[in-house]
Formats: structure tokens, C-alpha cells, sequence
């Protein structure tokens, strides 16, 4: 099966991760990236939509048929905002452009990338926030939704949008593999797990970073 893929949020370090393992991969024959500003790569399988609004793709939709997957990346951190801000951010956007895709595309698969520790009913906002995330994307007529929930992502070399923090620690990886395998996998897996979802399926649509790993090197 060749891959025809959306891919949000490509202008944020796992974004820019997915679409460079989706440029590279050979079952993928085409990608549409939609950002809010240029990702400033360029590809032959490449083409890019600049749109602002999340919340409004009316502008695009004709733009968005006759693709079989999602890898939805795009993400805000929690820290400083309130839930109900976060909530519109995280859930209400999401579900947007997934009720959308969902409606114009019959048999597409779609990636959500969500979290470490996510959980509906847990006690920290922001998990609770991308938990019900994750239960309303299930509840959605897509051939198959994933939830991706990668702790830390060792990231690709050359890229650009490495968060910084990463500067300090991504020496550490080898250490940080052994030591915590359940945690820690690279970003390169998770964008080739997700490639995978498409053209070898899973047989879970929560897939904790074992999960991640494992589906990155089947064959």
C-alpha cells in the first residue's frame, strides 16, 4: 500500500521529525503538510498549505480529499495555561480538523500524537485534557485511529526544530535507552511506527512507547 499522507504541525520538532522519515520512506508517495508559516523544506513528494486557522479549513477542504492518512503533530505545552484555553487548543482544534478529514476521506488512518501518562480520568489537567482527546478521535469513522504516546524522543540529526532542552540530555540516550526502554525511543521510530500504522496496521490503537518501537521494526 503506498501512503498518501497529511501531516500537522511540521514546523514543531516531532512534526519535522514525521515528515522527514515520510520524505525518505519508499511507500510514501505523498505528503500535504498544513502549517500556520513555511517548514521551509522542499521535496518533489512535498506539497504545503499555508492556513492560520485550524478552526476554520473551509477555505482548504477541497484541498484535503483522496489521502489515507493523518499524522496529526501539531501540540501546545500546558505549562501557564489554563484548562479551558488548553482544552480549545488540544481538544476542541483537534477534533476540528479530524471530524473534517474524517468526512472526506473514507478508509483514511489516522495518528494522534498524544502522551506519556494521557488518561481521561487522571488528575493532572493536561492528561485528562489529551485523554478525552484520544476517547472522542476513537469514537470517529476513520479506518483506524492510533493513539502515539512517546516519552522521550531522542532526536533525528540535522533537524531544526530540536526543542532546546534536548541540547543538554540527547547525549545521554544510550544510558537513558537501557536504562528506561519503556520511556524512551527516537524520533525516527516514531515517525516510521506511524508510516507502519498505514501500511502494516496494529493490533492496538493506544501504543505506549514498547509498542512504538516494535512497530517501527516490522517488516
Amino acid at each position: 500500500m503506498k501512503v498518501r499522507a497529511i501531516v500537522t504541525g511540521s514546523t514543531g520538532m516531532v512534526g519535522e521529525g514525521v515528515l522527514h522519515e515520510c520524505l525518505l520512506h519508499p511507500d510514501v508517495e505523498h505528503v500535504l503538510v498544513i502549517n500556520r508559516k513555511p517548514c521551509g523544506v522542499t521535496h518533489p513528494k512535498l506539497k504545503e498549505i499555508i492556513h492560520t486557522n485550524f478552526f476554520d479549513l473551509s477555505p482548504i477542504r477541497e484541498y484535503l480529499v483522496n489521502y489515507n492518512a493523518c499524522f496529526f503533530c501539531v501540540g501546545v505545552s500546558s505549562v501557564g495555561m489554563k484548562e479551558a484555553e488548553y482544552h480549545r487548543l488540544t481538544h476542541e482544534l483537534t477534533m476540528h480538523v479530524a471530524q473534517t478529514l474524517a468526512g472526506q476521506n473514507q478508509g483514511m488512518v489516522f495518528t494522534y500524537v498524544s502522551g506519556a501518562n494521557t488518561n481521561s480520568k487522571g488528575k493532572s489537567m493536561w492528561a485528562k485534557v489529551k485523554g478525552k482527546t484520544e476517547d472522542d478521535l476513537m469514537k470517529l469513522p476513520f479506518k483506524k485511529a492510533y493513539m502515539f504516546r512517546p516519552g522521550y524522543m531522542q532526536p533525528t540529526k540535522g533537524l531544526k526544530n530540536t526543542l532546546k532542552a534536548y541540547n543538554y540530555i540527547k547525549w545521554m540516550y544510550p544510558a537513558l535507552r537501557a536504562l528506561f526502554p519503556k520511556f524512551v525511543c527516537t524520533l525516527k521510530e516514531v515517525g516510521i511506527a506511524m508510516i507502519h500504522t498505514v501500511t502494516l496496521s496494529y493490533d492496538k490503537q493506544i501504543l505506549e512507547v514498547p509498542d512504538i518501537v516494535k512497530l517501527a521494526s516490522s517488516k
